[in-house]
Parts: structure tokens; sequence; C-alpha cells
């Protein structure tokens, strides 16, 4: 069975073309604008191909001058069907043939058969490089219009961009602000600091402290993207243990795996492992890993945590799960801030999608990387956990960071400060 492909944007005319051709035996390929028709034609290896003149994208001639050029199509015959159009210009592109609409019915599927068994049209010799030049000429002039749009089209998503990146900080600081009272007189409240409360006024606050915490989390996040999308994100180094840090994050996400009927097993070393950075920019990264584990690990699943030393002198922490995992055509992805899987209204995970991407940056700001593994072939206190395994490295002593923020050279000094609470 001959395989034929037709290029045509009016669906009426497809429909027809396709009843004709499949009636008389043949297997029909379709497309609808230019770049589908050479994508198909250079992936399936038609045994012909039909085309329409004027459709969107690349024009008929600009298809058969791309498809002249292709190797695997050599010999294949491309036939011009249009209904306006230039026949002496069809065949000097390199077209076989030219059909004129509207097509006989009748002898349309004979015509066919014709070209396939090697039937030619052929352009008296003195008109070819005539009609190249022609269209040649054509076609730097659509090359030059739509050079243009995408030139205009690229400034304005630059300004789009950057108009982002200026929203995220306004709102991320204009959140912020009120948060701080909130934070406080909740905690005033629930503290019984202005009063003492009932037992239905003590869970209502416990609830209210719940959400507030989840929220300053959330503005927390979206000041972090400010600072990815800027460049600018800081780090407040100090002297930290990567494992006491790596146990402080595990007890604040230990509710959300116990809430999820997730099973945690972990692999931690004797400590201390000491090391210079900024714990609590890491304590937050890890944090994420934690939560993201909890959120795909299905109930009656298992997550583990395992901390390592490497070779190369780097702490390494492990977080993997017998949750679903991540394609691997979606690996790379899934750092990109408010990038999600699933990213639709009526998705099954909830979150913004950018606590990896945070995890990630925070990493390599640290001297180090977080990196994903899916299938995992991870094996914590004997538990399998083939889902997905995240690995986060960082230096024990952080590098220097210059964000561009402030003048002079940022970053640890010599010798460890005795101020904790110095900042690069």
């Amino acid at each position: 069975m001959s395989k034929i492909l037709h290029i045509e944007d009016d669906p009426a005319n497809r429909l027809l073309v396709r009843k004709l051709l499949q009636n008389a035996g043949y297997e029909v390929l379709e497309a609808a604008d230019g770049l589908e028709g050479v994508r198909l034609a250079c992936t399936q290896h038609p045994d012909l191909v039909l085309v329409d003149l004027n459709i969107p994208g690349l024009d008929g001639f600009e298809v058969t001058l791309r498809l002249r050029g292709e190797a695997s199509l050599a010999g294949v015959p491309i036939v011009a069907i249009t209904a306006e159009g230039d026949r002496d210009t069809s065949l000097a592109v390199g077209c076989d043939g030219f059909l004129q609409k509207p097509i006989d019915a009748r002898s349309f599927p004979s015509i066919i058969a014709r070209y396939l068994s090697g039937a030619r049209e052929e352009l008296p010799a003195s008109q070819g490089p005539l009609r190249l030049r022609e269209q040649s000429q054509r076609i730097v002039a659509h090359l030059e219009q739509k050079v243009a749009e995408l030139s205009r089209a690229n400034a304005r998503l630059r300004e789009l961009d950057a108009a982002r990146t200026e929203f995220y900080r306004n709102i991320s600081h204009e959140l912020a602000t009120p948060m701080t009272p909130i934070v406080g007189y909740v905690k005033l409240l629930a503290d019984e600091e202005l009063g003492p409360l009932n037992k239905a006024q003590k869970k209502a606050l416990l609830a209210m402290e719940d959400c507030v915490r989840r929220l300053r989390s959330l503005i927390d996040n979206l000041l972090d993207v400010t600072g990815i999308e800027t460049g600018r994100m800081r780090f407040m180094h100090s002297e930290y243990d990567f494992l006491d840090t790596t146990r402080r994050a595990l007890a604040q996400v230990a509710d959300r795996f116990a809430e999820g009927k997730v099973q945690l097993v972990e692999e931690l070393p004797r400590g201390p492992l000491p090391a210079w950075g900024d714990a609590g920019r890491l304590q937050r990264a890890m944090i994420q890993l934690f939560e993201n584990a909890a959120k795909f690990t299905p109930a009656g699943g298992t997550a583990g945590v395992r901390v390592i030393v490497l070779q190369s002198g780097h702490y390494e922490l492990c977080v993997a799960d017998t949750g679903p995992g991540v394609k691997a055509d979606r690996q790379s992805r899934i750092f990109e801030p408010f990038y999600q899987v699933d990213g639709s209204a009526t998705r099954a995970y909830g979150g913004v999608g950018v606590g990896l991407a945070i995890a990630r940056r925070t990493a390599r700001g640290l001297g180090g990387d977080v990196r994903v593994a899916s299938p995992s072939n991870e094996i914590i206190e004997g538990e399998t956990l083939t889902g997905a395994a995240f690995y986060l490295t960082v230096a024990r002593r952080a590098p220097f960071q210059d964000d561009g923020s402030s003048p002079g050279r940022l970053g640890p000094p010599s010798s460890p400060p005795t101020d904790p609470s110095s900042s690069i």
C-alpha cells in the first residue's frame, strides 16, 4: 500500500482527497501547515507528497525546496495541488507535477498512480533559473518579515519577563509586611499573653497559627523565587552542623508524613558533621525535599532519608520514596520555578511548584547541587524505594557568593568569624 502525504490547510479539501485516495487503496497522512508537513515527510517517508501552495507557516514552494534538500526523500514525487499558483515556478523549485483545483474526482486516483509510476512534468531549461531567482526573492522577503515579527515578539517577551520579576518582588514584600503583626498577635493570643482562653478558642487559634505558618512559608518561597529570578539570593554564612540541620528539618515535617500515613526510615551517621554556610537556607531546602516526598508518596508507602560524606568532602542528603516517580522527559523541568507535573486546576497535589527550584539554587549557592534519579534503586534501612530519589549535596565550606547587590568582596573570610550572624 503506497503512503501519500497531503499538506493542506482546508479541512474540506483534506476530507475529499482522503476519501478518494483511501477508496483507491492508498494510505493517507495529513498535515494542516507547512512545518507539520515537513516533519511528517521526514519522519514517515511517504511515497508521494501532495502539497497545496497557499498554506500557513512555510508555503508550498518553501516546503518543496525544503524536502528536495532531504536526502531520505530523494526520488519521492512532489505534486503541487492548488487553486492559485504558478505551474512553472512549482516545477522550478522541485515539484514533479501540478494539479489545478478543483480536482476531477473520477480521474484523480489514476493521475496519482501515474506519478507513483514515474510520470514527471518538465520545465523548459530556459525558464528554470529565472523562476528560481524570482522565488528566492520572495522567500527572502518572507524570511525578513518573519525575523522582524520574531524580534518584536522577543522584545515583548523580555518586557513581560521583567514585569513578572518586578511583580514577584512587589507582591512578596507587600504580603510579607502585614504578616509580621499577624504572626506576632496570633502567637500572643495562643500563648495567652493577652488573657486566658477557653478550649474552643485555644483550638481555633492553633488552627489559625498553622495556617499563618503555611502562608508565611509560601511568602518566603516567593521571596526566594524573586532572588532566583534576579540572581540576588542572599546567604548568611556561619558555622553549623549538617547532621543537626537535617534532624531539625525532619522534625518540622514529621507531622506531614504521619498525616499521609507514610513510613519514614532513616540512615544517619554519628555526628557531628561540621560545615560553614547558611544553615537556615539549607534547612528550608531540605524541608522542600522532605515535603515533596511526603506529598507524592501514597498512603502506606515509605520514604527514606540518608546522609553520607562523599569522597569529594561534600555532604550528601538522599531523599527517596515509593511514589510514582518522575518521567525522564520531565526530570530537568521539575527544577524550573512554577513548573508542575500536573499544573491543572484539578491537580491531585498542592503547592505552587517552586520548592525544587529553591532547593537546587540553595544547594548550588552552598557549593553543591540537587539532582533526581527516577526510577530509584535506593535501599535505605532494608526498604527498597523505587519511586524518585533526590540527592542534595553541599560543600563543607560554602564558596564565595557575589550576587552583585552590594559592593565589595562577598564570601566567608579565611577563618570563621566570631559572630555567627555575619553575612556574605
